[in-house]
């Protein structure tokens, strides 16, 4: 079995192939620990858990709106990925919220990304999921956005931004396509403004990866603190002095399960309209 894994898992050293070996980390179907000096027979399935890498704690709070037996919202802190992937693991909403509240079915219904916070909706167990996933697949849930960017000058607000966006896997933004039909729609209204700064109401009709920051950008109004748009800057993964200033506000839909209106609504803020009315 030893020589099998040290064959199969080349970036394991060998040393640590022998410690999980003894710490009896390796395990067939059954859940039984093999042995060093075990035979593997073939086609038979060895399950073992990665080692995790070092990650930066982030620095904020995960906080429950709401809990029942079918859900679970969370008010997501910026920085905090919303599923475990990459260099973000035990750095997740999915991984903190289960080892809080002893959930180990928790699973997001949606997903923001890790720069935004927000309003979060999780399912509480299998049985649920299906059932909340989908009314996001069918447009049956409202969201309204909160973002604060430059003070909009001569642009006419409100606004209704529509585009074709593509976001290609590997690469870390998404992009308008000329000449295709659009596929993300966003209304983008100015809810107030304080000297050089607008506060703004972001509703989506569609949920492309980056729309919202990629419909700002697209009137001008690049969201305050944004890595990406309109340019890419290189912020270090312990950077966390200056967080996007967009804001999941409010998550409203009818709940498939027993048909009554749920809404649910941050108490986050954005600092840099907090800093701007003070």
């Amino acid at each position: 079995m030893r020589q099998f894994l040290v064959e199969r898992l080349p970036k394991l050293a060998p040393e640590r192939i022998d410690e999980m070996l003894a710490n009896g980390e390796f395990a067939g179907d059954a859940g039984l620990p093999f042995s060093a000096n075990a035979t593997y027979t073939p086609h038979t399935f060895v399950w073992f858990h990665r080692d995790l890498r070092d990650e930066i704690e982030v620095p904020f709070e995960l906080d429950v709106l709401h809990r029942d037996d079918r859900i679970v919202v969370i008010d997501k802190p910026h920085f905090l990925s919303t599923i475990p992937r990459g260099r973000h693991v035990t750095q997740s909403v999915v991984v903190k919220a289960r080892r809080m509240l002893d959930m180990p079915q928790l699973v997001p219904a949606h997903r923001l990304d890790r720069i935004t916070a927000g309003v979060l909706l999780l399912t509480a167990s299998r049985e649920w999921r299906g059932a909340y996933q989908t009314m996001f697949d069918r447009r049956e849930v409202e969201k309204e956005y909160e973002a604060i960017a430059a003070a909009p000058g001569d642009r006419e607000l409100p606004a209704t931004v529509r585009s074709h966006i593509v976001k290609i896997h590997g690469e870390m933004r998404a992009y308008d396509v000329a000449d295709r039909e659009p596929n993300s729609e966003t209304r983008i209204e100015l809810v107030e403004q304080n000297g050089a700064l607008g506060r703004y109401r972001a509703i989506p009709r569609t949920g492309k990866t980056h729309q919202i920051r990629l419909h700002m950008n697209d009137l001008g109004l690049p969201i305050v603190n944004d890595p990406f748009y309109p340019d890419v800057v290189d912020v270090s993964i312990d950077d966390f002095s200056a967080p996007l200033q967009l804001l999941a506000k409010t998550l409203r839909f009818i709940d498939p399960v027993d048909g009554t209106t749920r809404e649910f609504q941050s108490a986050r803020t954005l600092e840099a309209w907090e800093s701007s009315s003070r």
